[in-house]
């Protein structure tokens, strides 16, 4: 009878000694897999009064709203030139011609932008930068910047860059236009930029090259 209690009292003891050794070395025989994504707000800059925290959940709950689409025609060519002039004069532009283009790619693993960009010089002079089969994260308060760094891969390669702002974007899905100020010239920008302006943080690039 003494050896059965003391059997049973071992076995009591085991228990816990087992689950103890079991906790401290299956970490050297068990893979736990983790993939977070990189914080959102790493590049951000982060306004006064608000806090890292609050960054990431606005940048988080603009994300997952519904898609503001745009499906914005070409410009129309400008109209006839004037029949007065000399029948010798070479005859106006009527299509319009692309002087850049360029695909949008992602600027991180949560800001993702696909589908093209195309300054496009049209029959009156004038010069329009056309989005088509675009997509891009949605954000809060988008830009459409002309930079003149050819890749930009953040806010310091913008802010060092000459850039200029073109417009609010209208729609973060969609083809869009977006005239260039009679002012700025193509020939002085080589990226297009989508950028959040409130936390100065890339969405998404489309580096250009001659048409």
């Amino acid at each position: 009878m003494t050896r059965k209690r003391i059997l049973i009292a071992a076995a009591v003891l085991a228990v816990p000694a087992l689950a103890l050794a079991w906790w401290l070395g299956s970490p050297l025989f068990i893979d736990r897999a983790v993939d977070e994504e990189f914080p959102l707000t790493a590049d951000a800059a982060i306004p006064a009064g608000m806090t890292r925290a609050q960054v990431e959940r606005t940048m988080e709950t603009m994300a997952m709203l519904p898609g503001d689409a745009m499906d914005e025609a070409m410009p129309a060519a400008a109209p006839d030139a004037d029949t007065s002039a000399p029948a010798a004069e070479a005859p106006a532009e009527r299509e319009p011609v692309v002087v850049k283009r360029g695909m949008f790619r992602d600027a991180d693993g949560f800001h993702r932008g696909e589908g093209s960009a195309t300054l496009y010089r049209l029959a009156d002079g004038s010069h329009t930068l056309r989005f088509e089969d675009f997509r891009v994260t949605n954000g809060p308060d988008l830009r459409v910047l002309l930079v003149a760094h050819p890749d930009p891969q953040g806010r310091g390669d913008v802010r060092d860059s000459a850039n200029v702002e073109l417009d609010r974007l209208k729609g973060n899905v969609g083809n869009q236009n977006y005239p260039l100020p009679p002012n700025v010239s193509p020939g002085d920008y080589e990226s297009v930029v989508i950028y959040c302006r409130p936390f100065q943080v890339v969405f998404s690039v489309a580096p250009l090259s001659g048409g």
